[in-house]
C-alpha cells in the first residue's frame, strides 16, 4: 500500500481556525490558489498539498454532503476534474493520480463543513527518505507559480 505523509499539514490542523469557511468566496477563500472559476464549481491549490500540484474541486455552495450536490454541479465536478488530469499530465507528467472525497471528519475531512473533491498528482517514488525519516515533503515549486501555470493551461482548454 502507497501512503503519503504530509506532516506540513500539521500546521493547519494546529492553527486557531477563524471564523467562517476557508472554501466560500465571500468569506476565507484564498483567492491566489484559485486555478479556474466554473459555473458551480472552481479549481483551487491545496494550501497543504501533498505533492505538487496537489488541486481540489469545490461547489461555490457551502454543502457537507455529496448526496446534497445537484445534478449540476456533480457533472461540472466531473468535467472539473477531468480538465485537471489533462492540466496536470501536460504540466507535471505524473505516473498517475489520487482522486477523492473524505466525507465527513470520521472519513478524514480536514475540512468537513464544504464538500471537496482531492485531485494528487503522484510519481514512483514520491514518497522518499525526507518525508519517512525526516518528517517533512519537499514541494520544488512555489504554489502561487503552480497556480499559475495550471491556470493558464486550463483557461486554453476553454478557449478550444
Amino acid at each position: 500500500m502507497d501512503v503519503v505523509f504530509a506532516p506540513h499539514r500539521m500546521d493547519y490542523l494546529k492553527s486557531d481556525k477563524k471564523k467562517g469557511c476557508v472554501f466560500c468566496k465571500d468569506d476565507q477563500r484564498d483567492d491566489a490558489l484559485v486555478v479556474f472559476e466554473g459555473t458551480g464549481c472552481y479549481v483551487t491549490m491545496n494550501k497543504y498539498p501533498y505533492t505538487s500540484g496537489h488541486l481540489m474541486i469545490i461547489p461555490y455552495r457551502h454543502i457537507s454532503q455529496f448526496c446534497d450536490l445537484s445534478d449540476t454541479e456533480t457533472a461540472e465536478m466531473m468535467a472539473l476534474t477531468r480538465r485537471s488530469l489533462s492540466a496536470l499530465t501536460d504540466v507535471f507528467s505524473p505516473e498517475g493520480f489520487n482522486i477523492g472525497m473524505n466525507v465527513g471528519k470520521a472519513a478524514g475531512a480536514g475540512v468537513d463543513e464544504h464538500i471537496h473533491l482531492h485531485v494528487v498528482p503522484r510519481w514512483s517514488g514520491d514518497t522518499n527518505f525526507s518525508t519517512v525519516v525526516g518528517e517533512f515533503r519537499v514541494i520544488p515549486e512555489d504554489l502561487v507559480v503552480t497556480r499559475n501555470t495550471l491556470a493558464e493551461r486550463m483557461h486554453h482548454d476553454k478557449e478550444e
